[in-house]
């Protein structure tokens, strides 16, 4: 018996030894990796994600779905996520994430890059990229003139039947977010009850949206900004829709961020802290500019399209870290037969 535990021990040492002489290369892989959930899609940001492990020489595993489902899956996770970095399409899945606690605070000389509006007053989070709420109306038989100053305008009955929306898009819900911030619950659920009235057009996402638009199935959608010129250098100036940014300041013209996250239980913080700095370097803001047409908000890079300035915009103002409550939200588009 004595003789067998001996055994036992020696196979155990034995097997410590070899894991111990392996720990090195786990360790360096451990180094040299990061895990990522990213909100964005794979077509927007999947290039820009490969050329930071060329540059880097950080290799990159990534988790793709929708922001408010990653965002589910971190709380549902805890302590327990193999993920470092959540890359969010918008601030709502951010704050949810922050407010559980999960998100570490990062650096001040990151958070600095940019305005502090794009970023969490606690430093849980950092904006990277801009996009504008617009409304996309067709051309040929709408002009500025023909819309509304604010949103409440298209509860009027003659938009009966001409508006095109994407209710479970993550953009959408967290203007209406905005809207419970700015105006209240009761008048948010005004709101929606008068667009439900005039009978609009649901669509899955901004793409079709605006698509829809275009081929004169709907008159305007509510979308973000940088839909639009995916269609303009795909198919040129005939395409017959463009953007109207609403004047009146309310969260019509929403300024949203696409922003990331470092998780508390990061096993490779240096390598995440790394990918944020990519994220708001220059390379990556051109990026953004050039490729998905957002508005850069770090290393002072222009916009590559004809936008008008950030500053110009009469964007609400709204503490982007108050836009958490999505599931309010949620529960509210569903009390008015938005949402399922």
């Amino acid at each position: 018996m004595v003789a067998k535990s001996f055994k036992l021990l020696i196979i155990m040492l034995t097997l410590s030894f070899i894991l111990s002489a392996c720990g090195g290369f786990t360790a360096e892989k451990d180094a040299d990796s990061i895990v990522i959930y990213s909100g964005r899609s794979e077509s927007l940001v999947g290039p820009l994600i490969e050329q930071f492990s060329a540059d880097t020489g950080i290799q990159v595993d990534i988790r793709y779905g929708d922001t408010a489902e990653l965002a589910a899956t971190l709380l549902e996770e805890g302590e327990n996520s193999p993920a470092d970095i959540f890359f969010a399409q918008e601030p709502g899945g951010l704050g949810v994430v922050a407010e559980a606690g999960l998100l570490a605070e990062l650096p001040e000389d990151l958070i600095s890059l940019v305005d502090s509006r794009f970023a969490a007053p606690n430093r849980t989070w950092v904006g990277v990229s801009g996009r504008a709420r617009v409304i996309a109306y067709n051309m040929e038989v709408l002009s500025p003139e023909d819309l509304p100053e604010d949103l409440w305008g298209f509860t009027d009955p003659k938009w009966k039947g001409k508006i095109g929306l994407p209710p479970t898009n993550a953009s959408f819900q967290t203007m209406v977010t905005a809207m419970r911030q700015q105006w209240g619950e009761e008048d948010t659920r005004l709101w929606l009850e008068g667009i439900m009235a005039n009978e609009p057009l649901f669509y899955e996402k901004n793409t079709p949206t605006v698509a829809a638009v275009g081929a004169g199935e709907v008159e305007v959608g509510f979308v973000n900004h940088y839909y639009l010129y995916r269609f303009l250098a795909e198919e040129g100036e005939s395409f017959p829709a463009r953007n109207y940014f609403l004047p009146a300041g309310d969260p019509g013209s929403l300024v949203l961020v696409s922003g990331t996250g470092l998780l508390n239980t990061s096993q490779n913080q240096e390598g995440s802290l790394t990918f944020i700095e990519y994220l708001l370097s220059e390379k990556a803001q051109t990026y953004f500019s050039d490729k998905t047409f957002e508005y850069p908000l770090a290393a002072e890079v222009s916009p590559s399209v004809d936008l008008p300035p950030l500053a110009s915009l009469n964007a609400v103002e709204i503490n982007l870290a108050d836009l958490a409550d999505l599931q309010g939200t949620v529960q509210l588009m569903q009390e008015v037969g938005m949402l399922p």
